[in-house]
């Protein structure tokens, strides 16, 4: 049969019924996830990461894609300014990238969009046809904006340019910067994803797929494989694992070198400016923690290239068996590893702390809440964990952790099965419970 092609103008016209269908949806994501960081925010294309991609084809920009849970209170100041309110990232995404606000992970191609998915925001900066450029975006115990700034994220896009300028003479800076490939490609065809027929649902505040679920079905994979492995856990180490301290305002600049650290052994100063890491071109510190993220976490090592005053310098660093282990209790994939306590343990008043008269930096936690919903929370009802019981020990010791370190430190010394020692205050007497970490009924 012999199509008909349809005149120019009604080309126009259908293409414009097309893109005003595209940003009706869009608007109403926007509505239906209140996301007000968003709201007068236009220039962003927004969760239509084909269209960006046409776009950038179209006008030989690079993508600035950033990825933000809307939902959460973390990193919400920074992902304003970013998307609105500041006039220096908002000239440069609007005239040098094609810039995306990408609110869900549905949809999202796994293989093309590796970046650290317990972020609460983050961004990838890629060429049209698939070349990533930099990632940006870092995140630890000490906040959720600890390493950013718009000083750095916005030197970081101006690197992005220039590599951008020098594309493709410089492929071989940027090869090792795409993941290798998943043998899915999105998060609903993830095994291990739960919940599956209601995330494939409309997009809503508390249905879309976060981020940190990617990981959770990661450690759901794992577990059903019988391969649990601490060693997955340790994503992304901060180049502090190093004994590099880098410059949050610069994101290349070393601010300071940790003694007897693989770094300073290997003769890494203060002020020297960091350019590659095993061959690849660095832009900020996510850039960094990609190259130490897909090193092993036995012995390992890492060269990296620097500026020092007007010369160039490389330096191979060598880092003992164990050395990506860090402080994990901020991620928001920790929770769904196993065993799952099932409770709300939170932190008390100051005020309330001293009328108990507990030993000196005892660091008491209150059982608010026991999810009767799911076998962990019921069997530990049944052993009798009450609501308003107070923790103020574990394995014989007084308890001097948040409740972060203190579920961090449950899944990582326990497993399901096991019984976890603790001492209560119970209408003011003490009580010994072992609190039962079975997943069963």
């Amino acid at each position: 049969m012999k199509t008909i092609p349809l005149p120019q103008p009604l080309l126009v016209v259908a293409a414009a019924l097309a893109l005003g269908q595209a940003g009706l949806a869009q608007n109403q994501l926007l509505e239906v996830l209140k996301d007000e960081n968003a709201r007068g925010a236009e220039f962003w294309i927004y969760n239509d990461l084909a269209a960006a991609r046409a776009e950038a084809r179209r006008t030989n920009k690079p993508l600035f894609v950033t990825f933000r849970c809307v939902p959460c209170t973390a990193c919400k100041g920074f992902d304003a300014e970013v998307a609105k309110n500041n006039q220096r990232i908002i000239r440069l995404a609007q005239e040098k990238f094609v810039a995306v606000r990408q609110v869900e992970m549905k949809g999202v191609d796994l293989s093309q969009f590796q970046f650290d998915y317990d972020l609460n925001w983050a961004a990838m900066f890629l060429n049209a046809d698939g070349t990533v450029y930099a990632r940006y975006g870092t995140q630890s115990a000490e906040g959720a904006d600890a390493y950013n700034s718009i000083e750095s994220l916005e030197k970081t896009m101006r690197r992005v340019l220039a590599l951008h300028e020098s594309y493709p003479a410089n492929q071989a800076a940027l090869a090792g910067k795409l993941g290798k490939p998943k043998p899915y490609k999105t998060a609903l065809e993830m095994p291990g994803m739960k919940h599956r027929s209601k995330l494939a649902g409309g997009t809503a505040r508390n249905n879309c797929v976060h981020c940190h679920n990617i990981h959770d079905a990661e450690h759901e994979q794992l577990r059903a494989a019988g391969r649990r492995n601490h060693d997955v856990l340790w994503r992304y180490p901060l180049p502090d694992n190093l004994g590099l301290r880098i410059d949050p305002g610069d994101g290349r600049v070393i601010r300071s070198v940790q003694a007897n650290s693989p770094a300073a052994k290997a003769g890494l100063r203060p002020g020297d400016v960091l350019t590659h890491a095993d061959n690849q071109a660095l832009t900020s510190i996510a850039d960094l923690q990609w190259v130490l993220h897909n090193l092993t976490n036995s012995e390992a090592t890492v060269t990296l290239k620097a500026t020092r005053g007007d010369r160039s310098i490389t330096k191979q660093l060598a880092m003992k068996a164990g050395w990506k282990k860090t402080d994990i209790s901020w991620r928001g994939s920790l929770w769904s590893i196993k065993p799952v306590l099932a409770t709300w343990c939170a932190p008390m008043k100051e005020k309330r702390v001293k009328s108990l008269r507990l030993v000196k930096g005892v660091k008491p936690l209150e059982v608010r809440w026991i999810n009767t919903d799911r076998p962990e929370g019921r069997n530990a009802k049944r052993a009798g964990l009450r609501k308003g019981d107070i923790i103020i020990g574990m394995e014989g010791e007084p308890l001097r952790m948040s409740s972060q370190h203190f579920n961090m430190h449950v899944k990582l010394n326990y497993k399901v099965g096991d019984k976890l020692p603790l001492t209560l205050l119970r209408d003011g007497k003490r009580i010994k419970f072992d609190w039962p970490l079975t997943d069963r009924d």
